[in-house]
């Protein structure tokens, strides 16, 4: 009895403790995503037909959250997050008469979407410098296509359109990068996040979210 007595208070003492090294805080920051997979491989062999005049590119948005960290080991973590993050793809065109650039046509089509995500980091600290990784759940909570063209400074067309019935609701992906956390505890960071999970619903082709995210907190 006494044996059980002294585990149970020892259990007690090491929980206590690490709940007083257990740290919450908020980041935020700007994501720079496209996608990959077998449609995009198609369709930027297929503009490389066209000299340039169409083209692909990542799409930039932000990411907003809050985490927690959660102590195992000497210099060792866990991270469990809860964030918003936008994410997308992109194509432009534009064609100009030689030599008169006010008679160009520009035409963009992209793909916004928006998730919450919940990231479970693995950390690692050297002295304020830190290096995570770890799996990432997502859902979707919506997604339009917007287009707009327009000639000579004029906008002809803007339209948008929700396609959020259309995708998977769900992404499940692999994380991972670099970070610094000062003694105040603001801390920078940037990553690199890359879906394992196809974004299109009921499709043959595989089609995956890859982006980077460069941000800032402040653990409290």
């Amino acid at each position: 009895m006494k044996k059980k007595i002294l585990l149970c208070f020892c259990l007690v003492v090491s929980i206590s403790a690490m709940a007083q090294h257990i740290q919450y805080g908020a980041a935020a920051g700007v994501t720079y995503y496209s996608m990959k997979g077998e449609a995009t491989g198609y369709l930027n062999k297929a503009l490389n037909f066209t000299n340039g005049i169409i083209s692909t590119r990542p799409v930039t948005g932000f990411y907003s959250g809050g985490y927690v960290t959660v102590p195992v080991a000497t210099n060792f973590s866990v991270e469990p997050g809860l964030y918003y993050s936008s994410k997308g793809y992109a194509i432009t065109g534009k064609y100009a008469l030689k030599g008169i650039d006010i008679l160009s046509v520009n035409a963009t089509a992209s793909l916004r979407s928006s998730y919450i995500e919940i990231p479970v980091l693995l950390k690692v600290n050297f002295n304020g410098l830190q290096l995570f990784a770890g799996p990432q759940i997502s859902y979707l909570t919506s997604a339009r296509i917007k287009t707009a063209a327009g000639a000579a400074g004029i906008n002809l067309l803007h339209t948008s359109m929700d396609i959020t019935s259309q995708l998977n609701h769900w992404d499940a992906a692999v994380t991972g990068g670099i970070g610094y956390q000062f003694n105040n505890g603001v801390r920078i960071t940037a990553s690199y996040d890359r879906g394992l999970s196809k974004i299109n619903n009921g499709q043959n082709i595989r089609v995956y979210n890859e982006g980077f995210k460069l941000g800032a907190g402040i653990s409290f």
